[in-house]
């Protein structure tokens, strides 16, 4: 349920009905009457220190003071209307979780980008979907969703045509309701596969298509390189350039002499150490207000560390600006679910890059799980607790009453970039099993294991056997539950002994799913047992 807020003072130029608005936005729901759990004064800050973040030697309007009171007594200073939203989501989620710390509370975050990228291969999401998105990136303190899905074909395939009709419609909605929840909207044309970078009406061509984005009120411009041959294709480029990074600072630079608003390349080699001949080329010839997306040190990067931004950053003139492939889980990743929490990036990288941006997974109520968490990071890198910001966040997207299950299930389904594969709690389980039978305990290892495939087995039936909270969360995973319920009938296999007959069903059925469930740790086990 949504705390309840009343105002007792506000700036008169903010008008009410907005702030209004904004408040239920944020998680709060406005009343009038004085029995609310919170009574919020906002007042416009006059410290000229709040308005820059000498840690990053910016200037920032997303920083705000909460000064907490006794019995939900509250004050906020702002310098706008986005420290405004931020502080009002800080205190939702304060007077929400019970963490109400009495005092004055300076608040501004560590990155200063924080995105969503809408970016995968496979069916863009639905419309409802993606503004849903945006509400949740708002709810987060994301400040910039991304949209440029590859199967949008007026951005890639066919971007010399127009948008029009449904597809203008849509973009015009995504714009607006990134407007209105404070989020900026960056919008990414991919010309590669097909543009002539010697011809002017293939220039003119993508100078009109960036230009009707920014009418259309994008307030930012990606000019994406990525994923296609990594030399000139075309007789006449091959003869007017001397190779492929010339082509692509010439083309960005025309591009950004003709627009006035934020402006970010991603380069062809966009993975790697940083001073690759390609990508350090492009960083001496582009222009160096020209932001660069990197991945990292791999295409989806296992860690991502200061010194790999300093690096970058000494050798292409400018911070790299992420794009990480966290939660995607699109081509050879499809088989896994990516919903556990983000981790192994520097707690300083802050200070090395203009920010993070996170390639979301096709499915959007899954990809929220990882999402939150990674917003707790971009906000407190160095306060962020995986776990603790994990379990918060099953409990955020799936609900309360389904997150037990749901947390045995993440469990899982650990495998990607930033995890090792097997599941914490089944290894355990296996292990102890394991080692009680070693050392003559036959009864302790078949009861302690049973234990754990009674808990897998009950909670497989939870997640499938009803309707969850968020049933579209649950139709996302529905591929990977039914895997997870064969896992537990075959953990429960283990303890009946060397059932050949049984043992043989169910590593079968495990391995006819190609869905990554369990890691490697079951299916071993059962060859194992079978030897």
């Amino acid at each position: 349920m949504s705390p309840t807020v009343r105002w007792l003072s506000v700036p008169p130029e903010i008008d009410r009905d907005h702030l209004d608005g904004m408040a239920q936005q944020c998680g709060l729901k406005v009343e009038t009457k004085a029995e609310t759990d919170l009574a919020l004064a906002i007042t416009w800050s006059a410290d000229p220190e709040l308005s820059y973040d000498p840690a990053h030697r910016r200037i920032t309007d997303e920083a705000y003071i909460l000064r907490l009171g006794e019995q939900g007594d509250a004050g906020v200073d702002v310098t706008g209307p986005r420290s405004l939203r931020w502080g009002l989501v800080d205190l939702a989620g304060r007077a929400g979780s019970g963490n109400w710390l009495i005092g004055e509370h300076r608040q501004g975050p560590a990155f200063g980008v924080r995105g969503i990228i809408e970016g995968f291969y496979g069916p863009p999401w639905e419309d409802q979907a993606r503004l849903d998105m945006i509400d949740f990136a708002a709810c987060h303190r994301f400040n910039t969703f991304f949209y440029s899905p590859k199967d949008d074909p007026y951005l890639r395939r066919d971007w010399r045509t127009p948008f029009e009709g449904k597809s203008l419609r849509r973009l015009a909605e995504v714009i607006v309701r990134c407007r209105e929840r404070g989020v900026d909207s960056m919008i990414g044309v991919s010309p590669g596969l097909s543009m002539r970078y010697s011809d002017s009406k293939d220039n003119d061509r993508l100078a009109e298509k960036i230009a009707s984005l920014i009418d259309l009120g994008a307030t930012s411009i990606a000019l994406l390189f990525d994923d296609i041959p990594d030399r000139l294709q075309h007789e006449a480029d091959v003869s007017k350039f001397p190779d492929l990074a010339t082509a692509h600072a010439q083309t960005a630079n025309r591009v950004f002499d003709g627009i006035a608003v934020p402006f970010v390349v991603c380069p062809t080699i966009y993975w790697g150490a940083g001073d690759e001949e390609y990508i350090s080329h492009l960083g001496d010839l582009v222009d160096p207000r020209i932001d660069l997306f990197w991945t990292g040190r791999a295409v989806c990067s296992p860690a991502i560390t200061a010194a790999e931004a300093a690096h970058f950053a000494r050798v292409n003139r400018r911070p790299p600006l992420y794009w990480d492939n966290y939660p995607v889980n699109d081509a050879s990743m499809s088989n896994e679910m990516h919903i556990g929490p983000y981790q192994n990036r520097d707690r300083s990288l802050d200070r090395f890059c203009l920010g993070v941006m996170a390639n979301a997974m096709e499915y959007p109520e899954a990809s929220k799980i990882a999402l939150a968490t990674i917003a707790d990071y971009l906000w407190d890198p160095a306060g962020y607790q995986p776990d603790t910001s994990w379990q918060r966040a099953i409990v955020e997207v799936a609900g309360e009453a389904d997150a037990p299950a749901l947390a045995l299930f993440a469990d899982t389904v650990r495998a990607s970039c930033l995890s090792d594969p097997d599941p914490v709690g089944l290894t355990q389980a296996l292990q102890g099993y394991a080692f009680q039978i070693e050392s003559g305990h036959a009864e302790a290892a078949v009861n302690g294991l049973a234990t754990y495939a009674q808990e897998l087995t009950a909670a497989a039936d939870h997640l499938l056997g009803r309707h969850m909270e968020n049933s579209v969360l649950q139709a996302e995973l529905s591929p990977w539950l039914a895997k997870f319920r064969a896992g537990a009938d075959a953990v429960a296999a283990i303890t009946r002994g060397r059932d050949q007959a049984a043992l043989t069903e169910a590593l079968k059925h495990l391995r006819e799913d190609p869905r990554r469930v369990f890691g490697d740790v079951l299916e071993m086990t059962l060859a194992d047992l079978l030897k």
